[in-house]
This record gives structure tokens, C-alpha cells and sequence, in this order.
């Protein structure tokens, strides 16, 4: 196994788990009945952008993701530690790289 290859696999391996905490912490926020509905929904719809395989490789699918919750992030009725919790998943997934 090439040197290239070994540092491509562990940059997917590492892709895989920030995107995977982001799963986590989206699934976090759709499970709190405390977060409004409409918040809800738009969270369901970023999480199935992140877990759709056929809509490219995971840097593509965490740039749709960081589009739709920076849009979500915008709105004044949300709770101001939701739109905490999303902006570091918007972190988590801008360090996911090709």
C-alpha cells in the first residue's frame, strides 16, 4: 500500500466520522419535542441530504447540508441554543474535504 493511498483512506475515515457526529447531533435536535416543528422538518431534510449516498461524495453532500442550515440559521423564531447546535455542526462539516 502506497503512502498516497494510506493518507486518502484516513481522510475518508475522518470525513466519515465528522460526518457521522453531525448526523448525531442533527438526529439530537429532530428528537427534542422543545424545537419547533417547522425547525424540525428542516433538520430531517438536511439529514437526508448528509445520508443520501447517490447524491455525490461526502464533501458534496456536507456543502448541500452547510447551504440548507445556513439558510435555517437565518430564521428569527429559532431558539438561540439550536442555532448554536447548528452552527457547529456547520463547523463539523466545513472541515469535511475531498
Amino acid at each position: 500500500m502506497t503512502s498516497s493511498s494510506t493518507k486518502k483512506e484516513q481522510k475518508e475515515k475522518e470525513n466519515q466520522e465528522r460526518l457521522a457526529r453531525a448526523v448525531e447531533t442533527l438526529d439530537a435536535i429532530t428528537k427534542n419535542n422543545d424545537v419547533q416543528k417547522s425547525v424540525r422538518n428542516m433538520i430531517k431534510e438536511v439529514l437526508m441530504a448528509l445520508k443520501d449516498e447517490k447524491s455525490g461524495s461526502v464533501s458534496v453532500r456536507a456543502a448541500n447540508a452547510i447551504s440548507l442550515l445556513d439558510s435555517a440559521t437565518q430564521s428569527p423564531q429559532m431558539q438561540s441554543h439550536i442555532r448554536t447546535m447548528l452552527w457547529q455542526v456547520v463547523s463539523t462539516l466545513e472541515s469535511i474535504r475531498e
